[in-house]
């Protein structure tokens, strides 16, 4: 009996008598068709013993891949005429069953899929549970795919030495907490500075429609609040009219109504410009995703102690890197490094601010 391999199936031939094989009409491992002959045996005397099983590897067979032996053949019938040549089998009237597919896996390891099942138990902690997306988070999903496809983004990057707001508000957080009720915060600092920066770059505060461009006479900045429900921009109203008491009064409001889940839509309808704190959260570097319709976003991050330079000396400053997100159809690599530049100046000393400079 030979074998030959039928795409990658071994399927066993039986031979019509007993014998040694002269010649192999086919390669090893070739395709044949029903009828073709394959083989010549030279027929023995006595026809009492099997068939004598000759096996050769194909040249084209994989070498991880090993043949199963096949079953013993069964009684041969009378031997024929010597020199009988031997057929492929019909594909109507197979000779045998097919043996398992070839396997790399020894035959006395292979055990059947039952007993493999039963002492195969599932892992524990691999389960899988499906939940329907909620309505916000649906939303935001929507908006931020729609910004990907719609803006042609760019980020620049910048560092602001925090050292003076820090000593501000160190200095002054008490008395601040005690006249108004409210903690002194950093987001205030980078709120007012970025509202000045918007009126010495009014382009950042523009947006695309269709052809045309949309500039605004009014700020008004969105604060990206995180909830449990996702991701929500309330939004600030007037921000250049506002000093620091009005923004860390306006800021605790809608933070309060984000984490009771009141915000209402007219709370987080418009926004000409948006910050996002990732640093709260311990993120020491990322580019933020525009907000439509605008056409920047400010990245604010962690702030951690580095050695810098100061007068040509190494000094350890909390440092915080700062990214700016923008859309370059509107934009300019000049106006946006020009923008940062003018936030860092604030914050790091917010007179500026009040001297114009």
């Amino acid at each position: 009996m030979q074998e030959f391999r039928i795409k990658k199936t071994s399927v066993p031939i039986n031979s019509p008598c007993s014998g040694v094989i002269e010649e192999l009409l086919v390669p090893d491992g070739s395709t044949v068709k029903p009828g073709q002959q394959i083989v010549k045996i030279r027929v023995t005397e006595g026809g009492g013993a099997p068939a004598k099983t000759e096996t050769k590897a194909a040249p084209t067979k994989p070498p991880e891949e090993t043949k199963v032996p096949s079953a013993p053949s069964p009684p041969p019938p009378p031997p024929p005429p010597p020199s009988q040549p031997l057929t492929a089998p019909s594909p109507k009237k197979p000779a045998t069953q097919p043996v398992a597919p070839i396997s790399a896996t020894p035959v006395s390891s292979v055990k059947p899929a039952s007993v493999q099942q039963a002492s195969a138990p599932a892992p524990e902690g691999r389960t899988e549970q499906r939940v329907k997306m909620n309505r916000m988070r649906q939303r935001i999903a929507q908006r931020l795919k729609e910004a990907q496809n719609t803006y042609a983004m760019l980020t620049t990057f910048n560092e602001i030495d925090m050292t003076n707001i820090i000593e501000l508000r160190n200095s002054q957080k008490d008395a601040f907490q005690k006249k108004h009720g409210l903690k002194l915060g950093f987001m205030s600092a980078f709120v007012k500075a970025s509202a000045y920066a918007l009126q010495d770059q009014p382009i950042v505060n523009a947006v695309i429609d269709d052809q045309e461009i949309i500039y605004r006479d009014y700020i008004d900045i969105s604060v990206a609040v995180a909830t449990p429900k996702g991701l929500v921009v309330p939004v600030l109203r007037n921000v250049k009219n506002m000093n620091y008491v009005e923004i860390e009064r306006a800021i605790n409001e809608l933070g309060e109504k984000a984490r009771n889940n009141t915000l209402a839509i007219e709370d987080m309808d418009g926004g000409t410009f948006t910050i996002s704190n990732g640093g709260v959260f311990g993120s020491m570097f990322g580019t933020p995703i525009i907000n439509p319709p605008q056409s920047a976003i400010l990245g604010m991050h962690a702030i951690i102690e580095r050695p810098v330079a100061v007068n040509k000396k190494v000094e350890i400053r909390p440092m915080m890197y700062v990214a700016l997100t923008y859309d370059h159809r509107l934009i300019d690599g000049r106006e946006a490094v020009t923008f940062l530049r003018k936030i860092k100046a604030a914050v790091e000393d917010p007179r500026i601010m009040f001297l114009d400079l």
